[in-house]
Protein backbone atom coordinates (compact mmCIF):
# COMPACT_ATOMS: atom_id res chain seq x y z
CA UNK A 1 0.00 0.00 0.00
CA UNK A 2 1.58 3.36 -1.07
CA UNK A 3 1.97 6.13 1.61
CA UNK A 4 0.43 9.07 1.22
CA UNK A 5 2.56 12.00 1.27
CA UNK A 6 0.98 15.36 1.33
CA UNK A 7 1.78 17.46 -2.16
CA UNK A 8 3.22 21.42 -1.73
CA UNK A 9 1.08 24.22 -1.73
CA UNK A 10 2.74 25.63 -4.98
CA UNK A 11 3.17 23.18 -7.45
CA UNK A 12 6.84 22.64 -9.18
CA UNK A 13 7.39 23.90 -12.81
CA UNK A 14 10.42 21.72 -13.62
CA UNK A 15 11.01 23.94 -16.60
CA UNK A 16 10.67 27.35 -15.54
CA UNK A 17 12.41 26.31 -12.16
CA UNK A 18 15.58 25.23 -13.82
CA UNK A 19 15.95 28.42 -15.94
CA UNK A 20 15.86 30.53 -12.87
CA UNK A 21 17.97 28.45 -11.22
CA UNK A 22 20.46 28.72 -13.98
CA UNK A 23 20.41 32.46 -14.12
CA UNK A 24 20.68 33.19 -10.37
CA UNK A 25 23.65 30.77 -10.28
CA UNK A 26 25.69 32.32 -13.44
CA UNK A 27 24.82 35.95 -11.28
CA UNK A 28 26.12 34.62 -8.06
CA UNK A 29 29.61 33.08 -10.25
CA UNK A 30 30.32 36.43 -11.36
CA UNK A 31 29.73 37.98 -7.76
CA UNK A 32 32.17 35.43 -6.29
CA UNK A 33 34.44 35.89 -9.28
CA UNK A 34 34.28 39.71 -8.41
CA UNK A 35 34.64 39.33 -5.33
CA UNK A 36 37.94 37.38 -5.68
CA UNK A 37 39.28 39.67 -8.24
CA UNK A 38 38.46 43.00 -5.48
CA UNK A 39 40.05 40.57 -2.88
CA UNK A 40 43.36 40.08 -5.24
CA UNK A 41 43.89 43.56 -6.54
CA UNK A 42 43.20 44.97 -2.94
CA UNK A 43 45.86 42.76 -0.95
CA UNK A 44 48.29 43.70 -4.37
CA UNK A 45 47.56 47.70 -4.06
CA UNK A 46 48.05 46.99 0.07
CA UNK A 47 51.99 45.07 -0.86
CA UNK A 48 52.73 48.13 -3.05
CA UNK A 49 51.76 50.82 -0.94
CA UNK A 50 53.80 48.90 1.94
CA UNK A 51 56.80 48.23 -0.05
CA UNK A 52 56.73 52.37 -1.34
CA UNK A 53 56.07 53.17 1.87
CA UNK A 54 59.37 51.22 3.55
CA UNK A 55 61.51 52.98 0.95
CA UNK A 56 63.18 56.38 -0.06
CA UNK A 57 65.59 57.19 -2.54
CA UNK A 58 68.39 60.12 -2.24
CA UNK A 59 69.48 61.85 -5.26
CA UNK A 60 73.05 63.48 -4.24
CA UNK A 61 74.93 66.45 -5.97
CA UNK A 62 78.61 65.65 -5.27
CA UNK A 63 80.89 68.67 -3.96
CA UNK A 64 83.54 70.38 -6.52
CA UNK A 65 86.45 68.18 -6.93
CA UNK A 66 84.49 65.62 -5.59
CA UNK A 67 83.26 62.40 -7.53
CA UNK A 68 79.33 61.39 -7.25
CA UNK A 69 80.01 57.67 -6.52
CA UNK A 70 82.00 59.13 -3.35
CA UNK A 71 79.48 61.13 -2.59
CA UNK A 72 76.55 58.96 -2.55
CA UNK A 73 79.69 56.26 -0.78
CA UNK A 74 79.06 59.16 1.93
CA UNK A 75 75.30 59.58 2.02
CA UNK A 76 74.83 56.26 2.14
CA UNK A 77 77.37 56.04 5.28
CA UNK A 78 75.43 58.76 7.22
CA UNK A 79 72.27 57.65 6.79
CA UNK A 80 72.68 54.37 7.05
CA UNK A 81 73.45 55.63 11.23
CA UNK A 82 69.67 57.42 11.29
CA UNK A 83 67.16 55.69 13.24
CA UNK A 84 64.53 54.01 11.49
CA UNK A 85 66.71 53.45 8.72
CA UNK A 86 67.49 49.29 8.56
CA UNK A 87 69.73 49.56 5.31
CA UNK A 88 71.02 52.21 2.56
CA UNK A 89 73.19 51.79 -0.14
CA UNK A 90 74.95 53.62 -3.05
CA UNK A 91 73.28 52.58 -6.37
CA UNK A 92 75.89 51.50 -8.62
CA UNK A 93 75.87 53.32 -12.19
CA UNK A 94 74.95 50.39 -13.89
CA UNK A 95 71.95 49.74 -12.11
CA UNK A 96 70.71 53.62 -12.35
CA UNK A 97 71.17 53.19 -16.21
CA UNK A 98 69.36 50.11 -16.21
CA UNK A 99 66.84 52.28 -14.69
CA UNK A 100 66.12 54.79 -17.79
CA UNK A 101 67.11 53.01 -20.22
CA UNK A 102 63.72 52.01 -21.05
CA UNK A 103 62.81 55.88 -20.72
CA UNK A 104 65.73 57.56 -22.73
CA UNK A 105 67.45 54.44 -24.81
CA UNK A 106 71.09 53.61 -25.22
CA UNK A 107 71.89 56.63 -27.06
CA UNK A 108 70.61 59.67 -24.89
CA UNK A 109 72.56 58.01 -22.16
CA UNK A 110 76.18 58.46 -23.27
CA UNK A 111 75.54 62.25 -23.23
CA UNK A 112 73.24 62.78 -19.87
CA UNK A 113 74.84 62.99 -16.53
CA UNK A 114 73.80 59.58 -14.79
CA UNK A 115 72.43 60.95 -11.00
CA UNK A 116 73.75 59.66 -8.28
CA UNK A 117 71.13 57.99 -6.07
CA UNK A 118 71.10 56.06 -2.47
CA UNK A 119 68.63 53.85 -1.84
CA UNK A 120 67.12 53.60 1.77
CA UNK A 121 64.99 51.04 3.37
CA UNK A 122 63.26 52.31 6.52
CA UNK A 123 61.85 50.25 9.50
CA UNK A 124 58.24 49.29 9.01
CA UNK A 125 57.60 49.48 12.66
CA UNK A 126 59.24 53.14 13.38
CA UNK A 127 60.31 54.46 9.96
CA UNK A 128 62.80 57.28 9.62
CA UNK A 129 60.88 60.83 8.07
CA UNK A 130 61.99 62.77 5.16
CA UNK A 131 63.03 65.58 7.52
CA UNK A 132 65.04 63.25 9.32
CA UNK A 133 66.96 62.00 6.35
CA UNK A 134 67.44 65.85 4.86
CA UNK A 135 69.00 66.88 8.98
CA UNK A 136 71.42 63.56 8.48
CA UNK A 137 72.71 64.68 5.32
CA UNK A 138 72.64 68.62 6.10
CA UNK A 139 74.76 67.33 9.34
CA UNK A 140 77.48 65.18 7.02
CA UNK A 141 77.77 68.33 4.50
CA UNK A 142 75.81 66.43 1.65
CA UNK A 143 73.53 68.41 -0.79
CA UNK A 144 70.94 66.30 -1.62
CA UNK A 145 67.24 65.27 -2.38
CA UNK A 146 64.85 63.20 -0.31
CA UNK A 147 62.30 61.51 -1.86
CA UNK A 148 60.04 59.48 0.13
CA UNK A 149 57.70 58.84 -2.40
CA UNK A 150 54.70 60.03 -0.85
CA UNK A 151 53.45 61.26 -3.96
CA UNK A 152 53.17 57.96 -5.70
CA UNK A 153 52.03 56.18 -2.33
CA UNK A 154 48.51 58.55 -2.17
CA UNK A 155 47.98 57.37 -6.21
CA UNK A 156 48.36 53.44 -4.80
CA UNK A 157 45.50 53.97 -2.10
CA UNK A 158 43.54 56.33 -4.38
CA UNK A 159 44.07 53.08 -6.83
CA UNK A 160 42.80 50.39 -3.54
CA UNK A 161 39.93 52.74 -2.94
CA UNK A 162 38.81 53.04 -6.26
CA UNK A 163 39.19 48.63 -6.76
CA UNK A 164 37.03 48.60 -3.18
CA UNK A 165 34.38 50.93 -4.62
CA UNK A 166 34.23 48.88 -8.11
CA UNK A 167 33.94 45.49 -6.12
CA UNK A 168 30.97 46.84 -4.04
CA UNK A 169 29.03 48.67 -7.40
CA UNK A 170 29.57 45.26 -9.10
CA UNK A 171 27.94 43.46 -6.05
CA UNK A 172 25.04 46.00 -5.99
CA UNK A 173 24.45 45.79 -9.50
CA UNK A 174 24.38 42.00 -9.82
CA UNK A 175 22.32 41.61 -6.45
CA UNK A 176 20.09 43.77 -7.98
CA UNK A 177 20.27 42.02 -11.24
CA UNK A 178 19.24 38.73 -8.89
CA UNK A 179 16.29 40.23 -7.22
CA UNK A 180 15.16 41.92 -10.25
CA UNK A 181 14.85 38.21 -12.06
CA UNK A 182 13.51 36.71 -8.61
CA UNK A 183 10.73 39.60 -8.93
CA UNK A 184 9.83 38.81 -12.43
CA UNK A 185 9.89 34.70 -12.17
CA UNK A 186 7.43 35.81 -8.83
CA UNK A 187 5.44 37.29 -10.73
CA UNK A 188 5.27 35.02 -13.30
CA UNK A 189 4.67 32.12 -10.89
CA UNK A 190 2.01 33.75 -9.39
CA UNK A 191 0.89 34.33 -12.76
CA UNK A 192 1.13 30.63 -13.32
CA UNK A 193 -0.61 29.60 -9.97
CA UNK A 194 -3.23 32.45 -9.74
CA UNK A 195 -6.73 30.05 -9.21
CA UNK A 196 -4.03 28.14 -6.03
CA UNK A 197 -4.18 31.60 -4.50
CA UNK A 198 -7.62 32.20 -4.75
CA UNK A 199 -8.61 28.61 -3.48
CA UNK A 200 -5.90 29.41 -0.80
CA UNK A 201 -7.79 33.03 -0.56
CA UNK A 202 -11.16 31.19 -0.09
CA UNK A 203 -9.86 29.16 2.49
CA UNK A 204 -8.94 31.90 5.08
CA UNK A 205 -5.38 32.30 4.37
CA UNK A 206 -3.83 36.04 5.04
CA UNK A 207 -1.57 37.48 2.26
CA UNK A 208 1.63 37.21 4.81
CA UNK A 209 1.43 33.25 4.87
CA UNK A 210 0.68 33.67 1.06
CA UNK A 211 4.07 35.42 1.06
CA UNK A 212 5.90 33.12 3.16
CA UNK A 213 5.04 30.12 0.54
CA UNK A 214 6.39 32.38 -2.16
CA UNK A 215 9.51 33.41 -0.05
CA UNK A 216 10.21 30.07 1.33
CA UNK A 217 10.03 28.55 -2.53
CA UNK A 218 12.49 31.35 -4.37
CA UNK A 219 14.73 31.99 -1.01
CA UNK A 220 15.43 27.52 -1.14
CA UNK A 221 16.10 27.76 -4.79
CA UNK A 222 18.64 31.13 -4.99
CA UNK A 223 20.16 29.10 -2.12
CA UNK A 224 20.97 26.33 -4.06
CA UNK A 225 21.95 28.23 -7.40
CA UNK A 226 23.92 30.59 -5.13
CA UNK A 227 25.90 27.64 -3.58
CA UNK A 228 26.29 26.17 -7.37
CA UNK A 229 28.08 29.55 -8.43
CA UNK A 230 30.04 29.92 -4.99
CA UNK A 231 31.27 26.18 -5.65
CA UNK A 232 31.49 27.25 -9.28
CA UNK A 233 33.75 30.40 -8.23
CA UNK A 234 35.71 28.72 -6.06
CA UNK A 235 36.71 25.98 -8.78
CA UNK A 236 37.69 28.85 -10.95
CA UNK A 237 39.94 30.30 -8.16
CA UNK A 238 41.65 27.13 -7.31
CA UNK A 239 42.75 26.69 -10.40
CA UNK A 240 43.90 30.20 -10.80
CA UNK A 241 46.09 29.90 -7.47
CA UNK A 242 47.71 26.64 -8.45
CA UNK A 243 48.61 27.95 -12.06
CA UNK A 244 49.85 31.22 -10.50
CA UNK A 245 51.73 29.51 -7.59
CA UNK A 246 52.99 31.05 -4.37
CA UNK A 247 51.93 34.23 -5.57
CA UNK A 248 48.53 33.34 -7.00
CA UNK A 249 47.11 34.14 -10.39
CA UNK A 250 50.10 36.68 -10.95
CA UNK A 251 52.10 38.98 -8.82
CA UNK A 252 49.68 41.82 -9.65
CA UNK A 253 46.72 39.48 -8.43
CA UNK A 254 47.97 37.80 -5.77
CA UNK A 255 45.26 35.10 -4.33
CA UNK A 256 45.73 33.47 -0.80
CA UNK A 257 43.84 30.04 0.36
CA UNK A 258 41.97 32.43 2.68
CA UNK A 259 40.79 34.31 -0.16
CA UNK A 260 38.73 31.85 -1.85
CA UNK A 261 36.92 30.88 0.92
CA UNK A 262 35.35 34.83 1.17
CA UNK A 263 32.86 33.67 -0.96
CA UNK A 264 31.60 31.11 1.10
CA UNK A 265 28.54 33.47 2.25
CA UNK A 266 27.19 34.10 -1.18
CA UNK A 267 24.20 31.06 -1.61
CA UNK A 268 22.85 32.72 2.17
CA UNK A 269 23.17 36.58 0.50
CA UNK A 270 21.23 35.40 -2.64
CA UNK A 271 18.54 33.08 -0.85
CA UNK A 272 18.37 36.33 1.57
CA UNK A 273 17.76 38.89 -2.08
CA UNK A 274 15.68 36.21 -3.56
CA UNK A 275 13.28 35.76 -0.47
CA UNK A 276 12.98 39.00 0.24
CA UNK A 277 12.13 40.29 -3.59
CA UNK A 278 9.90 37.11 -3.28
CA UNK A 279 7.69 38.92 -0.02
CA UNK A 280 7.79 41.93 -1.44
CA UNK A 281 6.37 41.17 -5.41
CA UNK A 282 3.61 38.86 -3.45
CA UNK A 283 2.60 41.24 -0.87
CA UNK A 284 2.37 43.92 -3.44
CA UNK A 285 0.51 41.58 -6.37
CA UNK A 286 -1.97 40.67 -3.76
CA UNK A 287 -2.44 43.89 -2.61
CA UNK A 288 -3.60 44.81 -6.31
CA UNK A 289 -5.64 41.81 -7.18
CA UNK A 290 -8.01 42.83 -3.63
Amino acid sequence: MARWKPAPLLPRDEEREFSLHFVVAVLCFLACLAAVAAIGADRAASGWARDIRGEATVQVRPKLGETGSTAAARAAEALAGVKGVTEAAALEKEKAEALLKPWLGDAVLDDLPIPHLVTVRLDPKAPATAADLHRALSAAGIDGDVDDHARWLRDVERAAGLVRWIAFGVFVVVAAAAGAVVAFATRAGMAAQKDVVEVLHLSGARDEFIARVFQTRFGRLAFEAGAVGALAAIAVALILKLLGGQDGFTPALPLSWWDVTAVSPCPLIAATVAALAARLTTLRLLRGWE
